[in-house]
Parts: structure tokens; sequence; C-alpha cells
């Protein structure tokens, strides 16, 4: 069976003006063309080539020997080429520009961004690109807890966390509780595993051990002090959503970094106020 949106190994049985047509064998009924130009100069009838097959800018079965930069299944970063009407178009190594359609984006792209996506057959049996990734993600994971790990984030959700496509391979969640900062849809994120689960999903954090981070934040919020005067309008007691709002970390976070640095004399704490001590 040639198979969409797939690399095979096909059988050349005729040999056309424009080019020469395969099947899985000689003598096979379903065929597809290789253009003439895309021939090696070597082949003849009965040779195997490697190809790989998509459609057509009619919606015909065609043949390449070009390398794809994706494959049906399979999740890669790609290149907006440009963006139309229906969507946006992605290089993905072959002539006919790939489509990512707007009802495919989890966010609008921009020409020249570079976009993780999936490739998949869509209703009218044309290779498509999406940008909701998760279920063409990988489970059999080779990482354990404490490894530190590199992926993209492709879906925050306000219930569940910030998604990632570990190695943009495998499935990957930063909770809800561990996701602090300005990192957005498409970013590149180092994180850390703090955990795998049974069907080999990661949890992830992109925060260090609590004892590691403490001094990293501690520095971050004299830094914020510094850039308000000296001065922060509350105290320690202050709610979880103004500490995340104000600066990003958690409420736990924040608690210990400023213990740090109350024991080690450069803040006061007032009723209403953290002083910068100089």
């Amino acid at each position: 069976m040639i198979e969409l949106g797939k690399k095979q190994t096909l059988t050349i049985i005729k040999k056309v003006e424009f080019g020469v047509y395969l099947a899985e064998e000689e003598g096979g009924e379903e065929r597809v063309l290789l253009p003439k130009k895309q021939v090696p100069e070597w082949t003849n009838v009965g040779d195997r080539l490697a190809v790989f097959i998509y459609k057509d800018s009619k919606d015909r079965l065609i043949s390449t020997t070009h390398e794809p930069k994706i494959e049906l299944g399979k999740v890669a970063v790609l290149e907006v080429a440009q963006v139309g009407k229906i969507g946006a178009f992605l290089d993905w190594g072959l002539e006919k520009d790939l489509l990512l359609p707007f009802r495919e984006q989890t966010r609008r792209v921009h020409e020249g961004e570079q976009v993780l996506v999936a490739l998949y057959v869509d209703k009218s049996e044309r290779l498509c690109a999406t940008m909701n990734v998760y279920e063409y993600l990988e489970m059999d994971t080779p990482y354990k807890k404490d490894d530190k790990v590199t992926g993209t984030i492709y879906q925050i959700s306000q219930e569940f966390g910030a998604f990632v496509a570990v190695d943009n391979r495998y499935s990957g969640l930063i909770p809800r509780k561990e996701f602090f900062g300005n990192a957005r849809i498409g970013d590149e994120i180092e994180a850390r595993v703090t955990g795998v689960k049974e069907n080999g999903k990661l949890d992830l954090s992109i925060r260090e051990k609590a004892y590691l981070q403490m001094d990293k934040d501690a520095a971050y919020v004299l830094e914020v002090l510094d850039e308000y005067d000296g001065v922060l309008p509350f105290n320690d007691k202050v709610s979880a959503e103004i500490i995340e709002r104000e600066l990003h970390l958690s409420k736990n976070a924040f608690k210990r970094a400023v213990g740090r640095l109350l024991k080690e004399g450069k803040i006061e704490i007032t009723e209403k106020r953290i002083l910068r001590k100089y």
C-alpha cells in the first residue's frame, strides 16, 4: 500500500516522458508518479527508490526524492513561510508548502517564526499541520527524576499548567503550581524532571530544588526592591495572587526568599511593607 505522508521504498514499473511510475512491486496496480526532474539518471525499470509520498497542487498523489522535515504522525519545528487567508504555510523541505489551518493554531503565527507542529491527514485526505501536538508525543521517555531537559511549550492551561514537548518528542507538564514567569506558547525552556508517571509522561519544573532556588529568588527579590526604590507595598503575608502577578513567584518561594533576606539583615518587614536595608 502506498501511504500518504510517509517515506517508502518503491519499484520503478514504467518510464514515461515526464518521469517514472512507482509501485510496491512490479505489476502493482497502485502507482505514483516521480517527476522527471527528480529521477536519478542511472535508474531503470525494476530499480527501487526511496521516496516520500504527498499530494501536488491538484491533490494528486505524487512522490519526491527530497527529504521532508516531518513525516505523518511526527512532530517537528518548522518555519512559517507565509500567512494566507486560510492559515499559515510552513516550509517543510518540499516544493509545495505545508498548510497550518487557522483552526489548528493554538495562537496566531507570523511569517519567519519557528513553530512546533505535527503532521496529520485532514478530512479531505490532505496533509496538514497542527499545533495541537499532544496526541502525537511519545510516552517511552528515557528520562528520570532530577534529569535536566529542554523542550517547547505548546499549550498553557490556567487549570493544569504548561504542556511541554520535551526534545520536541516526549510528553511533559509543568504543573500550575510550578509554572511562574512570562513563558509563552512556542518558547523553548530548560526544566528539571520532578517525576515520571506510570504512563511515561514527565512532570517538570523550571525551578531548581528549593534549597538551590532560594538564593536565586532572594537575589531576584532584592532586584525588584531596587526597582521600586527599596520598598515593596506589601509584606510576606500578602496573597499568592499578588505575589505571582508582581514577582512571578509562588507564595512559598517568596516567603523562603524573604526569610533568607531577613536573616541576612538585608530587609526589614513592617505591618504593610518590605523595606530594603542598605
